[in-house]
């Protein structure tokens, strides 16, 4: 089991150097100047060439590429904005925890909708409920998600005026971003676990466990559900990527001062450690979430404990022969 999740480990260090340097190569080669962006339009060739030496822009492409690797990994520092020239790191501390806030909230609604509406589907295949949750999560699986928080703005603040449309106040503030994000990881949660519960309940064993006189609500959850739950975890794992993901859009429409507002923002102004920066954090995040599903699933499959322990015992006859 060690073995799997130092496996696991090492995947996620290499998925995360290599999103680093795509997006270092991405901005390096995207037309436009940050320094003229900073500068203005009206700044000559002499100040802008300058501005460019300062933010070390005029160096070739590799320089620029280790010096960044080293200040990250040595000095923990992730530069300084062009346009304010404040610490990134530090404004990523800052905003990180709102959109770890938004983002959470959204997965637990999701999976205390998509799961157990989920499960019922299953078992109730063909009924009014069924039908009624697989309509609903074909639209909120095919609906944009900045499209409806657009719509729950319009209906609940500006119609309705019971919830703001906008800032980051007091726990009114999280309903509308919180149900945009939830609404659309349940329906993607549930459509796996309504698919994963109905193959599992027509196998042999579920038939088997049911001649044999168990109640079913023992077949379904103690056999049927418990077999389902690894694809189900997997599914789950993808979902939170998702919503994190997602929560930078969201964040915008509702004004929200987290990772999203701060990303955009950089874009547009040409903001490069900021880009890295926030990348960086969001490709932490999501590849933790799939190290922790990774480990969870191999926690609940016997096949990859005993796969695992396989190996071990096979390197340890080996070594046994050898001496």
């Amino acid at each position: 089991m060690g073995r799997y999740i130092l496996k696991r480990i090492g995947m996620m260090v290499f998925v995360i150097f290599g999103v680093l340097l795509f997006i270092f190569v991405l901005l390096y080669l995207t037309p436009g100047d940050p320094a003229r962006q900073v500068l203005g339009l009206t700044a000559t060739d002499e100040q802008v060439e300058a501005q460019r030496h300062i933010m070390g822009l005029d160096k070739p492409f590799l320089e620029q590429f280790g010096d960044y690797l080293y200040n990250l990994f040595f000095r923990l520092d992730l530069g300084r904005s062009y346009k304010t020239n404040l610490s990134v790191l530090g404004e990523i501390q800052k905003r990180v925890p709102v959109t770890l806030l938004i983002g959470c909230l959204g997965v637990l609604l999701s999976l205390m909708i998509g799961i157990p509406l989920g499960i019922i589907s299953a078992v109730k295949q063909y009924s009014l409920l069924d039908n009624i949750s697989n309509v609903f999560a074909v639209i909120f699986t095919s609906m944009p998600s900045f499209w409806f928080a657009l719509e729950l703005s319009l209906l609940f603040a500006l119609r309705l005026h019971i919830l703001p449309a906008t800032g980051f106040t007091d726990y009114k503030s999280l309903i509308l971003p919180v149900v945009t994000l939830g609404l659309g990881g349940a329906a993607s949660i549930y459509r796996m676990s309504r698919s994963t519960v109905l193959d599992e309940i027509r196998k042999d064993y579920v038939r088997t466990a049911r001649a044999k006189g168990t109640k079913e609500s023992k077949v379904i959850l103690h056999h049927a559900v418990k077999n389902a739950m690894i694809p189900i975890i997997t599914q789950v794992g993808n979902s939170v990527g998702g919503i994190l993901g997602g929560a930078v859009v969201v964040e915008n429409v509702f004004s929200i001062p987290g990772m999203g507002t701060y990303l955009l923002g950089a874009i547009n102004a040409r903001d490069y450690p900021i880009i890295r920066g926030g990348v960086l954090v969001i490709c932490i995040f999501v590849s933790l979430c799939n190290l922790l599903t990774d480990i969870v699933s191999a926690c609940i499959d016997p096949r990859i404990k005993s796969y695992y322990k396989k190996m071990g015992a096979g390197k340890k006859e080996r070594g046994r022969k050898s001496s």
